[in-house]
């Protein structure tokens, strides 16, 4: 069976007279013929515009103000609803309850389209924010859908942010109307969000409209055609507002542009996780994070979209592979901690389940380690594990899958097509085969169009482009090998720099993961003018081998990073997105205040910060 990628390059065979010998040849003209590379996904996926462009790329040294498809209209709703068809479902649903549905495109587009004339009621127009604060549910990918279909910006957040998260994001960006689920069902408990919509609807003065969830959340299924109207946007026109994680400080609102979107996720779905047509979609994932997007994209492919709401171990850590079973989903994505946890406590049932369907498992929001990609091999032998790493920035990954090359445990397989990606020292060296920065070394299609409320791109100009000239940071500490894969050690604002040899945090996690007695871990390197040390703090319910746990830090990694000291804790701190919470640890036992480190709202455990504030103290 060809894979998706092959056909591209057949495509541009026969189309552009190119013919590649290598994977890394294609990777060289998609970065260096830009605008042939981009009209070349247009033509090979057959995007409709509504208006064509008069130019497709335009860049003069600042990256934040190249043009892209200038003057081109386009709807995200429209590419979406040309899926249309009778023979595969467009959603395949579960909940916690076992709860198992399929709803068909003619639904869902019965359903958009009653969305869109509540909110054109509501006097909901172009370029107004609509935001959602709600469960990952098929109703709410309607009325994204709605939103979209209208011209309106959508943005979301998951319902176990707390009140304040929620404000702070939502109160940047002044919406208009809100979606919400007024009760859901998490971890077997049952939740009412009443109270901090009803709080939320006094406090944001702009809103003029809500919209309980619980009430629209059955599908009809009667057949008659529906016709939706659909608002030509302009290229760069907001798509939606993403947040970063808001662990330091009120979370940057990342806006995206509609065009750079709809041609990206084409891309990175298709070509490099190699999803088609009629295939089964599914990535473990909260209203709350990049993934919700990303995945939603699978329906522009004309993909079956699977969404599981609720706990994925409840009631136990079997339940995603049993909807994997289910569903007949080809493609499973959910964090790389999940995958890790899943080879410490393989589910009793695994050996019983079906999984045929299966081609490729997708890992993100962390680094997967050498040993889970093993494990995972051995577990799913006739499936292509894929690590991506990009982030919310982007909505999409720059580093990610290749279904025609060999995976090698530890490294993410290529450079993703579009993206000129370069690793470099801090004098912008570039570097290969040792750790560096990453970098994006010219502009790329979906990064953010602006952030909001931000005169001037200041912002925007500070949290890319301070540290390189005119050259994106993505702030990634990684490493590019020889044969061109790509290492991701951490985030470069929490690698560990002991006497001039730096490292990245994840090298240590990977090499005590195995040891039984480590749940889990979390290292800081404290390096001031009162000290100079590395503490290791392992979560774990049993006793800690501590000379042990030296002894395969100094094997694995080097004598430099054995810890100087380590702690049994309860538990690790964890955003909503389920990253580890270095940056604000480390900067919580150097004395900052709480308060200005971490939101709280912004976490999964928040309770699990009082051990090191309690720690620090004492």
């Amino acid at each position: 069976m060809k894979t998706i990628l092959s056909k591209y390059k057949e495509f541009l065979k026969s189309n552009n007279k190119i013919i590649f010998s290598s994977y890394d040849e294609l990777h060289k003209w998609s970065i260096t013929e830009i605008e042939d590379f981009w009209l070349s996904i247009v033509e090979f996926f057959k995007i409709e515009f509504d208006k064509p462009p008069s130019s497709v790329y335009r860049f003069d040294k600042n990256f934040i103000e190249t043009l892209w498809f200038t003057d081109s209209k386009i709807s995200y709703s429209r590419n979406v609803f040309k899926n249309d068809n009778l023979k595969t479902p467009a959603i395949k649903y579960q909940d916690e309850n076992g709860d198992y549905f399929e709803i068909t495109w003619n639904s869902l587009k019965l359903k958009t389209l009653e969305f869109q004339k509540i909110l054109i009621k509501n006097n909901i127009q172009i370029g107004d924010r609509v935001v959602a604060y709600c469960s990952n549910t098929p109703e709410v990918v309607s009325a994204f859908l709605a939103v979209n279909s209208i011209g309106a910006i959508w943005s979301s957040c998951s319902p176990d942010f707390g009140y304040d998260s929620v404000f702070d994001r939502f109160n940047q960006i002044q919406p208009k109307f809100l979606f919400y689920h007024s009760e859901y069902t998490y971890n077997g408990k049952n939740f009412s969000l009443n109270s901090k919509v009803k709080k939320l609807k006094s406090s944001i003065n702009s809103l003029s409209g809500i919209l309980d969830l619980n009430t629209k959340s059955k599908f009809s299924n009667q057949t008659k055609k529906v016709d939706l109207n659909f608002k030509s946007v302009d290229f760069d026109h907001p798509i939606w507002i993403l947040f970063s994680s808001g662990t330091t400080g009120k979370p940057k609102a990342i806006t995206h542009r509609t065009g750079g979107m709809i041609l990206e996720h084409f891309k990175a779905l298709s070509i490099h996780q190699n999803v088609s047509t009629s295939d089964s979609y599914f990535w473990y994932s909260t209203t709350g994070w990049m993934m919700w997007n990303y995945s939603l994209s699978s329906l522009l492919l004309g993909s079956s979209l699977c969404i599981y709401n609720g706990s994925p171990i409840f009631p136990d850590n079997g339940v995603l592979w049993r909807f994997a079973q289910k569903a007949k989903i080809n493609h499973f994505g959910h964090g790389a901690v999940f995958f890790q946890n899943l080879l410490t406590n393989i589910p009793n049932d695994i050996d019983s389940i079906d999984f045929s369907d299966l081609r490729s498992i997708g890992s993100t929001g962390s680094p997967l380690f050498k040993e889970t990609n093993i494990g995972l091999n051995k577990l799913f032998p006739d499936t292509h594990i894929i690590s991506l790493s990009g982030g919310t920035d982007v909505c999409t990954a720059f580093i990610g899958g290749n279904p025609e090359m060999n995976v090698v445990p530890g490294e993410i397989q290529c450079k993703m097509l579009g993206a000129s990606i370069e690793v470099w020292d801090n004098n912008g060296k570039q570097l290969k085969g040792e750790m560096g920065e990453l970098v994006l070394t010219k502009p790329f299609i979906s990064m953010p169009v602006f952030l909001w409320n931000d005169k001037g791109y200041k912002k925007y100009a500070n949290s890319y482009f301070s540290k390189y000239n005119q050259i994106w940071n993505h702030g990634d500490w990684v490493t590019e090998t020889k044969k061109g894969g790509i290492i991701v050690h951490g985030r470069s604002d929490s690698t560990l720099n002991r006497f001039g040899v730096r490292i990245g945090t994840s090298e240590i996690y990977s090499a005590i993961s195995d040891l039984d007695f480590v749940e889990d871990s979390l290292i800081i390197h404290l390096d001031n003018k009162k000290e100079n040390s590395l503490i290791l703090f392992v979560k774990s319910f049993i006793e800690i081998d501590f000379n042990k746990l030296k002894s395969v830090i100094r094997q694995k990694c080097s004598p430099r990073h054995v810890p100087d000291v380590i702690y049994k804790i309860p538990e690790i701190p964890y955003t909503i997105s389920g990253k580890k919470l270095e940056v604000p640890i480390k900067k919580i036992l150097t004395g900052e205040n709480i308060k200005d480190v971490v939101s709280k709202d912004s976490l999964r455990n928040p309770s699990a910060l009082d051990w090191f504030v309690e720690f620090y103290k004492n």
